[in-house]
């Protein structure tokens, strides 16, 4: 996916799919959550959840990189095409 000119709206749109995809948790249920471990998400779900976000967005987040919620890697990753852009 190319990430050029993606808005914060649009990026949270598709990583709530695609957490809701990988993990077959209803969107909603994402978007009313602060920490993904109120989910019942163990640290392998994360993991996996950084894997499809580096290979969809083709970028690398670092481990000491917090990301804990829908906001974390939304944040990450417009970082990143603001960075790109430049």
């Amino acid at each position: 996916m190319s990430n050029t000119n993606l808005s914060a709206q649009s990026i949270r749109q598709e990583v709530v799919h695609l957490i809701s995809s990988l993990k077959r948790i209803s969107p909603e249920k994402l978007n009313e959550v602060n920490d993904l471990t109120e989910l019942n998400f163990d640290i392998l779900d994360v993991v996996d959840v950084i894997l499809e976000i580096e290979r969809t967005y083709n970028v690398y987040i670092p481990d000491d990189v917090p990301v804990y919620t829908v906001d974390d890697f939304v944040d990450f990753i417009f970082k990143q095409n603001l960075n790109q852009a430049c």
